[in-house]
C-alpha cells in the first residue's frame, strides 16, 4: 500500500488534506508532519510514494524549498505543493525544483486535489513496473529519470521527451500536429515540432544507428512504429 507523507504545520488543513487521501485511497499509509525538522527526519528515514507539502512551515518561509531539495536528494520523490503562497510566483519555482504541481490553497476544491493526487500515484506505479524487454522503450512518467533505450540512456530535452511519451502512448497509431501542439508550451506549428522529432531521432541514433521507429505521416503527424 502506498505511503504518503503530509507536511502541513496548520493542523485543521493537515487534517483535512488526511482525510480527503484517505477517501481517495483508502488504506493508504499517511504520516503528517509540522515542521521542517520533522519532515526531513521523516524522508531520511521513509521511503514515500508521494509528498503532500506546504511552503511555509511555522517562521520559515520557505521551509518547503529546503525539504524538496532534500527529497532530490534521497529518492526524488514526487512532491505535490499546496501552498497560499500565489501560484503566479510559485508555481513556476516549484517546477523548477521538480515539484510535480503546484495547488494554491482557497483555489481549488477537494476534486481537484484528489484527481491531482491520484494522477501522481498513477504515473509512480507506472514508473515502477519492471522493464518486461530490454528493447523497449523504457520512460519515467514523472520525467525525474531519463528515457533509456535498450539499458542505455538517452540525453533529451523536457519538451522533447513529452512527445516521445505521447507517440509511444500510441505506438502503431498516428499522432496528430494538433495533437502535439498540446504537449508543446511554445512553438506550436509544425515546423517546431518536426525539429523536436528530429532531436529525438537524433538522440536515439547516437545509441541505435539503425533506429527508425519514429515514421512521419505526410501532412498528418507522426508514428510510433515497432
Amino acid at each position: 500500500m502506498p505511503r504518503v507523507a503530509v507536511i502541513e504545520d496548520d493542523l485543521p488543513t493537515s487534517k483535512q488534506l488526511r482525510s480527503w487521501i484517505e477517501a481517495a485511497k483508502p488504506g493508504i499509509v499517511v504520516d503528517q508532519w509540522f515542521s521542517r525538522d520533522e519532515a526531513e527526519a521523516a524522508i531520511a528515514r521513509e521511503r514515500y510514494d508521494l509528498v503532500v507539502l506546504d511552503i511555509e512551515l511555522g517562521r520559515e518561509r520557505h521551509a518547503g524549498v529546503a525539504i524538496i531539495n532534500a527529497i532530490n536528494k534521497k529518492h526524488a520523490t514526487p512532491v505535490l505543493v499546496v501552498s497560499a503562497m500565489p501560484a503566479t510566483i510559485y508555481r513556476s519555482i516549484m517546477k523548477a525544483l521538480d515539484a510535480w504541481d503546484y495547488l494554491q490553497k482557497a483555489t481549488f476544491e477537494e476534486a481537484d486535489f484528489t484527481d491531482t493526487f491520484l494522477e501522481i500515484l498513477r504515473a509512480v506505479k507506472e514508473r515502477d513496473k519492471p522493464a518486461l524487454d530490454a528493447d523497449e522503450l523504457a520512460m519515467d512518467p514523472l520525467r525525474q529519470r531519463s528515457p533509456t533505450w535498450r539499458g542505455q540512456r538517452i540525453n533529451l530535452p523536457l519538451t522533447a521527451q513529452r512527445i516521445l511519451a505521447a507517440l509511444f502512448a500510441r505506438r502503431g497509431q498516428v499522432v496528430s500536429y494538433e495533437e502535439l501542439y498540446d504537449v508543446v508550451k511554445s512553438g506550436r506549428n509544425r515546423d517546431n515540432i518536426r525539429k523536436h522529432v528530429s532531436t529525438i531521432r537524433d538522440a536515439f541514433r547516437e545509441i541505435d544507428p539503425a533506429f527508425e521507429c519514429i515514421e512521419n505521416v505526410p501532412m498528418r503527424g507522426f508514428r510510433w512504429a515497432d
